[in-house]
């Protein structure tokens, strides 16, 4: 098994209902599933970015607009790469929460955690967490994990735990424009990211709530949606 279909290996967690049923068939078909493997993540993401992984997530962080003291949600934190490389900008007052399905995944993030970073097993459209809690939500490279019809319940999870006046990030991949280019990409890392996000990342981010300042991309393959969830009126 190469080390993307290994990345994409479908198992439990985020890609089950309660109760154990499988949602990875029929129309879910296009979600990556839960990766259980954090060790092939690694080397896959430190390819995958030739070598330039540090730079690009810095600069997710720079778009993001993370201050000191600011208290932020990764969801979908993988091995807490991005959490431990922005600790440090949110300081000894603030702090940074990584939440991931696969609890391997987790066990290794918390293995690697600097003082005011934290780890949590759960799924991005059914946070287990309360609402206004977080100054900045980031996602990176892990909407297109979760289940199609749990996608939008996720942006509105993250809409819920944002303080009024926070932002979120979401960052996804970007296929190749051209059809070749996506065949070969989907054939490298899986059916999930044949698929360009980047339209309906800005329809759930607006049905939730969120107004959005600023859509990009991001070489080599991001793009990305930043919001600001609005203070309430009056």
């Amino acid at each position: 098994m190469g080390i993307g279909r290994l990345l994409h290996a479908r198992h439990g967690g985020q890609g089950r209902e309660h109760g154990g049923h499988d949602r990875h068939k029929g129309h879910h078909g296009h979600a990556g599933g839960v990766i259980d493997h954090p060790r092939a993540y690694e080397i896959f993401s430190v390819l995958g970015y030739a070598g330039r992984r540090r730079e690009v997530f810095a600069r997710l962080a720079t778009i993001a607009g993370l201050r000191a003291g600011h208290r932020v949600l990764d969801v979908g934190c993988g091995t807490g790469y991005l959490s431990r490389l922005i600790s440090p900008a949110a300081g000894h007052d603030g702090g940074v929460t990584g939440v991931d399905p696969s609890p391997k995944m987790i066990e290794y993030a918390r293995e690697r955690a600097p003082a005011n970073c934290e780890y949590i097993v759960g799924e991005g459209q059914a946070l287990d967490l309360p609402d206004s809690a977080f100054d900045l939500v980031i996602s990176t490279l892990a909407v297109h994990h979760i289940p199609e019809d749990g996608r939008a319940a996720a942006v509105r999870e993250m809409f819920r735990v944002l303080r009024p006046g926070g932002r979120l990030l979401i960052a996804e991949y970007r296929p190749p424009s051209s059809r070749l280019g996506r065949l070969i990409a989907g054939a490298l890392t899986g059916p999930a990211m044949r698929h360009d996000l980047r339209h309906d990342l800005i329809g759930w981010v607006t049905d939730a709530g969120f107004r959005i300042d600023a859509t990009g991309d991001l070489r080599p393959s991001l793009t990305y949606v930043r919001a600001i969830k609005p203070a309430p009126a009056g």
